[in-house]
């Protein structure tokens, strides 16, 4: 049964149409709107608060801590330093990704590693010999994403000290009131963005006060319909829609080497220390990359405008981003398929992220992607874009 994270007391009332999902086994609101462009405008255009709390999170302490995420990830985990936040993801033996984070440095022995999926397990397993305490904090903290163009100056207001000069992917200690919470520069939606991270008991507290500073920005909570829509724009891939953790595949090809999901650049085959999955990925570069790359797509409107015409209709596109994937064609040949996609409202275009065959992978090449009208299915062309579709120099200024 999903239960409700630490800030369900003040999100339940506003999700007046009761738009829930499950996320990790709690509620998580699609919209609390009545549309969720609504929303996606407030995370574009202003500040937006989205509930983040159902990510697993871990901390691990002592003084083998590093070595063990050294152990675990394909970044150097020796260079992070106090402060600074890793984007990151680990694989298991044949080099395929397990799972995708963050990690926090809090303090010389101390981390905050977050997931989409549980990992106790496979960090207790690989902390084998090693002098370090992992403990799970999901239900004990909570995490709110605060996000759009204003909310560094909802975050100031509320804090009363400057954020100016927090960098992106790094973070500090701060406090609103007598809330103690930790800050760090990130987020999933491609802005201008801080997450905050407090204990789980001052959630209520932390939420009253961010709405009642945020009033005069134009604050609004947020969904998982918005978030979907700008992650995509940010071209930032999804657990289980995108690619598929490696312990879940039940064949092969479902399962992905960091290369196959756009995130090669996060692989540091050159750092000293061995870690899970490393001669796998050496074998995997020196073949010259694997034969599937992750790449956007972008869909041509008169395709599908073409495609209503032939039913008599005027032409339209689904307002939430979809996730069902669907076959990419070059030529009569399947060279891959369409993971997710949406319309963008800022780019005003249809968008999606696709795995394709790595000889289809250049930007540039045209490509069919199958699109479906009235039960009727046709094919729509499209060509492979740079990602992300959107990059905002905000985020990282």
């Amino acid at each position: 049964m999903s239960l409700g994270t630490a800030f369900h007391p003040r999100t339940a009332p506003l999700n007046r149409k009761l738009q829930w999902r499950e996320w990790a086994g709690y509620w998580a609101a699609s919209a609390y709107a009545d549309h969720h462009d609504i929303e996606y405008n407030a995370i574009r255009e202003a500040a937006a608060l989205i509930d983040v709390s159902p990510l697993y999170k871990y901390l691990l302490t002592g003084p083998d801590a590093v070595q063990l995420i050294d152990r675990v990830i394909v970044r150097d985990a020796t260079k992070l330093a106090v402060g600074q936040v890793y984007y990151t993801l680990w694989c298991d033996e044949d080099g395929k990704v397990v799972d995708d984070g963050t990690i926090t440095r809090l303090d010389q022995t101390s981390y905050r590693w977050t997931a989409a999926d549980p990992q106790l397990r496979w960090f207790r397993m690989n902390a084998s010999g090693l002098d370090v305490g992992i403990e799970e904090v999901t239900e004990s903290t909570a995490a709110l994403a605060l996000q759009g163009p204003l909310s560094r100056s909802v975050l100031e207001k509320a804090t009363g000290e400057s954020f100016e000069d927090l960098r992106y992917f790094r973070g500090r200690p701060s406090r609103i009131g007598s809330l103690e919470l930790f800050v760090t520069r990130t987020g999933y939606t491609g802005d201008l963005g801080y997450e905050l991270w407090g204990d789980a008991g001052d959630a209520v507290s932390l939420w009253d006060a961010l709405m009642e500073v945020g009033r005069d920005y134009g604050v609004r909570p947020a969904g998982m319909l918005a978030l979907d829509v700008v992650r995509l724009e940010a071209g930032l891939i999804l657990l289980e829609v995108d690619y598929t953790s490696s312990r879940h595949a039940l064949i092969p090809d479902q399962a992905y080497s960091p290369e196959e999901i756009g995130l090669g650049r996060l692989v540091n085959l050159e750092k000293p220390a061995p870690f899970v999955g490393r001669r796998a990925l050496e074998r995997e570069r020196a073949a010259g990359g694997p034969p599937r790359r992750l790449v956007g797509l972008d869909i041509a409107w008169e395709g599908i405008e073409a495609m209503h015409a032939a039913q008599g209709l005027s032409p339209v596109v689904p307002a939430a981003a979809w996730r069902t994937p669907v076959p990419v064609y070059l030529g009569r040949r399947q060279v891959g398929r369409a993971t997710s996609g949406t319309w963008s409202p800022i780019l005003k275009k249809n968008i999606a992220l696709a795995s394709v065959e790595a000889f289809a992978s250049e930007v540039g090449t045209r490509l069919d992607v199958e699109w479906t009208v009235e039960a009727h299915r046709g094919r729509v062309t499209a060509a492979v874009a740079d990602l992300p579709f959107l990059d905002l120099p905000r985020k990282r200024t």
